[in-house]
C-alpha cells in the first residue's frame, strides 16, 4: 500500500471513531426515550430517527448542507459561537457518518433496554437504592450488550458511508476522502483497478472485524449480565 492509501485508512478510522463517540450519548438518550418514555409524538420521533435508513443518502447529505452549511442555521451559529465549521472538513465527514449511523445504534440500544426486566429495578429501589444507583448498577449492566453492539455497528456503518458525505463535504484527498470515496475516485482513473482492490479489501476486513467484535462482545457481556 502507498502512503496515500494508509492516510485514507487513518482518516476513515478517525472519522468513524469521532462519529461514534459523538453519537453515543445522543443514541443512548434517544433509545431510552423510545424504550421507556410515554409522550405525545413518540411515533414521529421514532420515524425521524430512522429516516436516514430509508432516505437516499444524497438527500440526507443535502439536508445536512442546508442545516450545517455556512448559510445554514446550525452551521452559522456553530461557526459564529464556537468557530466550528463542517464544510470541506473531516468534521463534516464525521457528522454525516454520525447521522447515518444513528438509526442502527438507537435500534440496538432500544431493544437491549426494552429487554431489561423492570421488576429488578423496582426490587432494587424497594430495597433502598436510588434511581441513579439502580440505573448505574442494574439497568446499564443488563443493557450493555446492546449498547456495545450498537456502538460497533455504528462504527462499521460509518466506515461505509458514501452518499451523504460526498454531497455534504465533497471528496477532498487528505481531508474528507474516506475509504468509500477513495474507491469511487480510483474507479474513475484508468488503471486504478489495483488501488480499488486494495482499498476494497481493507474496507471489507475492517467492516467484518467490527461485526465479529460486536457479536463476541455482546455474547460475553450477555453471559456476564446473566451471572449478575
Amino acid at each position: 500500500m502507498t502512503a496515500e492509501e494508509w492516510e485514507i485508512v487513518r482518516l476513515s478510522l478517525k472519522v468513524g471513531a469521532v462519529a461514534v463517540a459523538a453519537c453515543l450519548p445522543v443514541a443512548f438518550a434517544l433509545a431510552w426515550a423510545l424504550a421507556r418514555g410515554r409522550f405525545p409524538g413518540k411515533v414521529l420521533l421514532d420515524a425521524l430517527i430512522h429516516l436516514p435508513l430509508v432516505l437516499p443518502p444524497v438527500v440526507t447529505g443535502w439536508l445536512l448542507l442546508l442545516a450545517f452549511g455556512p448559510q445554514g442555521p446550525a452551521g452559522a451559529w456553530l461557526d459564529g459561537t464556537l468557530g466550528l465549521t463542517f464544510m470541506f472538513r473531516w468534521t463534516g465527514a464525521a457528522l454525516a457518518a454520525a447521522v447515518m449511523a444513528l438509526p442502527l445504534m438507537v435500534r440496538a440500544m432500544r431493544l437491549s433496554i426494552e429487554a431489561v426486566d423492570q421488576r429488578l429495578e423496582v426490587a432494587a429501589m424497594t430495597l433502598g437504592a436510588s434511581r441513579w444507583r439502580t440505573f448505574r448498577t442494574i439497568t446499564v449492566p443488563l443493557a450493555l450488550p446492546g449498547v456495545i453492539a450498537g456502538t460497533v455497528l455504528g462504527f462499521a456503518r460509518s466506515l461505509g458511508e458514501f452518499g451523504a458525505t460526498i454531497t455534504f463535504v465533497s471528496n477532498i484527498p487528505g481531508e474528507t476522502q474516506t475509504l468509500p470515496l477513495a474507491i469511487y475516485s480510483a474507479l474513475q482513473i484508468p488503471g486504478g483497478e489495483s488501488a480499488v482492490t486494495r482499498l476494497a479489501m481493507i474496507s471489507v476486513l475492517l467492516s467484518l472485524a467490527a461485526l465479529v467484535i460486536s457479536e463476541v462482545l455482546a455474547r460475553r457481556m450477555g453471559r456476564s449480565a446473566h451471572v449478575l
